[in-house]
């Protein structure tokens, strides 16, 4: 054999060996996932099939290999619940389209009471054939198990918020490898929408849509977000534009959604060095706009600020990588739900004329939305970009609103607003029209009371009552003006 054609022979071989190399390494993606190796956050190829469904290019290959099954989530989700009863309790919101319950875990130093603390969702599994938020859910249950004693984070999480985690939304969809549940319905397109009058029939949604509605309907949410794959992003409202374009169109509490997308995407390994969006974050509207989302259903109808939170390239990474995914969104996905009791105003509003919480509305000047306030306490939470001055409002039918200014740094603001009721004079009796109605007799006894003798101890009485608040509202406004300048994480306001 000559010499040129051992050369010759020689360099088919190195290219031979260098495209198995090369094939072994696409077809086994990061088998030893480093984070140097992971993405560089570039979504320019991926966000283009976002509404394909992908599992229809790769039918000779079982996509969900090393994924739990629908009866393996289940167990897991039961078997938490056993360990780790103390701080949680597992219940089914309903069931889906083939009779598979809807498992949520509600993780909480008190699981299952009403407090006044605030309450935050993820749901995982939206879409069938995007798996990965229901398995980095279980290691998020699992990791807060496992530390609420002796990591702060998971601690303040345990005693501060009750966090419910529905993993799967889409059961039927993830055991038929597809984007939709067993009637092919988009579950993210199933919600009724501002912009176009679509499934505005409660009764023709879908069971698995009609679930999450009663469940909103049942508990107060402050916050939540919604686990997808296709992307690495963090999405906020709007979803949908006025005119149907693609542009950004932001709702009344941008500041504060920019703000939550920030605090997901600049806790994640790699999410806010996008190279397709500015800081790992984008309006929903102005990437691709979409009608009957449950995003933007659940803050025009529910009161609750929703994200969707596209946490993976891969709609179905290798089961391999999953340990990794969940090391790169575990700060994020810790630190959204902290950002609750850590930011933001909270307080409850109470009655002067007996002390009781009182159900009213909280709502702040130049930001069109109202929050409402829990009927048992009185209780509100309000979501706020930090670094600013707002002037917070709290109102109730039957009493006269009050207003105070506030500036909010990094930390929370503790506000309770006591509000006076409104009086009408009927005769010379005083009552607050929300008050009991006191029967007759008794309104008469007290009328003659009034018109009696004791006329003018009355307006006496009244005069020293009125002295006595003014000093009460300007002992308050020193307090105020004092809190305001001193340091803490926590400062506590009452007017």
């Amino acid at each position: 054999m000559s010499m040129d054609m051992k050369m010759n022979m020689l360099f088919f071989l190195v290219l031979f060996a260098s495209a198995i190399s090369s094939s072994l390494a696409k077809g086994s993606l990061q088998q030893t996932l480093l984070p140097s190796e992971f993405n560089d956050g570039s979504n320019a190829s991926s966000a283009r099939h976002l509404l394909e469904d992908e599992s229809q290019a790769q039918t000779s290959v079982d996509l969900a290999q090393g994924f739990m099954s629908n009866d393996e989530l289940e167990w897991a989700i039961q078997e938490f619940g056993q360990r780790c009863s103390n701080i949680s309790r597992v219940y089914s919101i309903g069931k889906s389209v083939n009779g598979f319950p809807l498992w949520v875990i509600e993780i909480s130093d008190k699981p299952g009471e009403e407090e006044t603390e605030p309450a935050f969702k993820y749901i995982g599994n939206v879409h069938g054939d995007e798996p990965v938020g229901r398995e980095l859910l279980i290691f998020l249950a699992n990791w807060l198990c496992d530390n609420h004693l002796k990591d702060p984070l998971a601690t303040l999480i345990v005693e501060n918020v009750h966090l419910h985690l529905l993993p799967s939304m889409n059961p039927d969809g993830f055991s038929l490898r597809k984007r939709g549940n067993a009637n092919n319905i988009d579950l993210n397109r199933d919600f009724p929408d501002q912009f176009v009058f679509i499934n505005d029939d409660e009764d023709s949604r879908q069971p698995e849509t009609r679930a999450i509605m009663n469940w909103l309907r049942d508990i107060r949410f402050t916050a939540s977000a919604t686990l997808h794959g296709g992307a690495l992003v963090a999405n906020y409202p709007w979803d949908g534009s006025d005119d149907k374009r693609t542009k950004y169109y932001g709702c009344p509490d941008d500041d504060a959604f920019r703000f939550m997308s920030s605090i997901y995407s600049h806790s994640h390994y790699n999410m806010s060095s996008s190279k397709e969006f500015l800081g790992g974050i984008t309006n929903g509207a102005a990437w691709y706009p979409l009608y009957g989302g449950m995003q933007d259903w659940n803050y025009i109808h529910a009161g609750c600020f929703e994200l969707t939170l596209e946490i993976s390239d891969n709609k179905w990474p290798n089961a391999a990588e999953l340990p990794f995914l969940w090391r790169y969104n575990k700060m994020s996905m810790l630190n959204l739900v902290a950002s609750l009791v850590k930011t933001g105003v909270h307080g409850r509003i109470y009655s002067s004329g007996d002390g009781r919480p009182l159900p009213g509305s909280i709502t702040v000047s130049g930001i069109n939305y109202t929050v409402r306030a829990g009927n048992t306490f009185g209780d509100y939470h309000r979501i706020l970009a930090p670094r600013d001055k707002y002037e917070v409002v709290a109102t109730m039918p039957g009493y006269k609103s009050k207003n105070t200014t506030i500036w909010l740094d990094e930390g929370p603001v503790t506000l309770d607003f006591v509000l006076d009721p409104e009086v009408s004079v009927k005769g010379s009796v005083l009552r607050n029209i929300y008050d009991c109605d006191c029967n007759g007799e008794s309104k008469q006894e007290f009328v003659q009371f009034l018109w009696g003798t004791h006329l003018e101890v009355f307006f006496v009485v009244i005069v020293v009552l009125g002295f006595l608040l003014l000093l009460f509202q300007r002992r308050q406004k020193v307090k105020f003006s004092t809190s305001r300048q001193s340091a803490g994480a926590k400062r506590t306001v009452e007017v």
